[in-house]
């Protein structure tokens, strides 16, 4: 619902208007057509100032024909003719009745009734229109030759023309927001570490504007990025050399205490960079595409193999089925610092392994942790300065779990340390 919020706006915004202007032309239809039944309708002054004269007078019949054919009026002189017309005939407009709304409903126009003044009543009946002239003598029923019923083709040419070119207009607006759409997809593979996908565009609108100006800044981000990654490559590959000429040089040393002491400065400066090298690995990881379908137990197996730690230590409880979608080597590098990490400071120095709801979860007995979980994911962080690591455990498992969107989470129960893959 939200990714089309501007479609769903521009729609409801269609909609809105459409509806408008059909309510306006449908009322403005109704006045329309009784402005034309009233205009009509004034020639029934004519009418009945003629009948009247044939009744004072009282003319021949054919004299009152002749003078309603001067004015284009036809007496309708068949009966069964006149009983259907009355019958069937649609009442557009009466006159001389007591009460015209009313009577306009109950007057039956067939009543022989004796009334007191003269009546007339229009009617449509077949595209035709009548006058029904009533008076204390009797009554007639006159076709008009020349008037029509209302006909709104006019009315309806202008609504249709009025409609096409909304409707017209809203597919005009959809088809200058496809470039969004596009857009949007582009970003979220450039999101999703796509760093090559251009959103170059032509054309000199906003939407054109906005895609050249990101794809200014797609330029910008993967030339900082390519520095970055070249500039850490750079330095780790000059630092393992001074690393690897002073391990060397450690053993022409001619006390076995400095040896011992070198070695050990050394094999902590190259496992320091070695966790650099992973995390700028991690940190900058564009795609999926090393990403493939692993048992999980063969990622504890390879973690446990990594962490050179006896397997009587470690307790898996996974069925051997489950299998996950995962960059086999992160991955795992993750699960064995979790496995250092439960060893390290449990009381027993034992960790079990097992999937809580889905979710796999490091267990361990100790002491809850100092601080927050936040603390600890932090580069450099540490409770005891004195174990012989770096601090960049959890954070490079917090790092990889990321790159898989997961996140790391704890919680403590009974004496028991537990570390979640969310």
């Amino acid at each position: 619902m939200r990714k089309h919020a501007v479609l769903l706006t521009v729609l409801f915004a269609l909609i809105v208007t459409l509806t408008s202007v059909t309510a306006i032309f449908i009322e403005f239809y109704d006045l329309n057509k009784q402005q034309y039944i009233n205009n009509i309708f004034t020639k029934d002054s004519v009418i009945t100032q003629i009948y009247q004269d044939h009744e004072l007078k009282d003319s021949s019949d054919i004299m009152l024909e002749a003078n309603l054919a001067v004015y284009n009026f036809r007496i309708e002189k068949d009966r069964s003719a006149q009983k259907i017309i009355l019958n069937k005939g649609d009442i557009l407009k009466q006159k001389g009745f007591k009460d015209e709304t009313v009577m306009l409903k109950k007057t039956n126009l067939l009543s022989l009734e004796k009334i007191d003044s003269l009546r007339t009543t229009m009617l449509v009946y077949t595209h035709n229109i009548y006058f029904y002239i009533q008076s204390p003598k009797g009554y007639i029923l006159i076709l008009d030759e020349e008037l029509r019923p209302y006909r709104p083709w006019n009315l309806l040419y202008a609504y249709t023309a009025i409609i096409l070119v909304l409707t017209a207009s809203f597919f005009l607006i959809l088809l200058r927001l496809r470039p969004l759409t596009r857009l949007r997809r582009k970003i979220a593979k450039f999101g999703d570490g796509a760093m090559d996908i251009s959103f170059a565009t032509e054309g000199t609108d906003e939407i054109a504007l906005i895609a050249n100006e990101l794809e200014n800044t797609r330029v910008k981000i993967s030339t900082i990025l390519e520095s970055r990654t070249l500039f850490l490559r750079n330095v780790m590959h000059e630092l393992k050399t001074p690393i690897a000429k002073g391990t060397i040089a450690t053993q022409m040393l001619g006390s076995q205490k400095q040896i011992d002491r070198f070695t050990s400065i050394f094999g902590r400066l190259e496992s320091l960079v070695g966790e650099f090298a992973l995390i700028e690995e991690v940190t900058s990881i564009n795609d999926k595409s090393e990403f493939t379908e692993c048992r999980l137990v063969d990622i504890i197996d390879g973690a446990i193999d990594m962490a050179m730690v006896d397997k009587k230590s470690v307790t898996v409880d996974i069925d051997t089925s489950t299998k996950m979608y995962v960059n086999y080597r992160l991955y795992t590098t993750a699960v064995k610092n979790m496995i250092d990490n439960g060893i390290k400071y449990s009381t027993d120095k034992h960790i079990r392994i097992v999937m809580l709801n889905n979710e796999l979860a490091f267990e361990s007995k100790g002491k809850c942790i100092k601080h927050p979980l936040k603390y600890y994911i932090e580069p450099f962080t540490k409770d005891n300065p004195s174990k012989n690591s770096f601090g960049l455990g959890l954070y490079l498992v917090d790092s990889i779990l990321k790159a898989h969107d997961k996140v790391l989470a704890h919680e403590y129960a009974n004496g028991v340390n537990r570390f979640i893959f969310v």
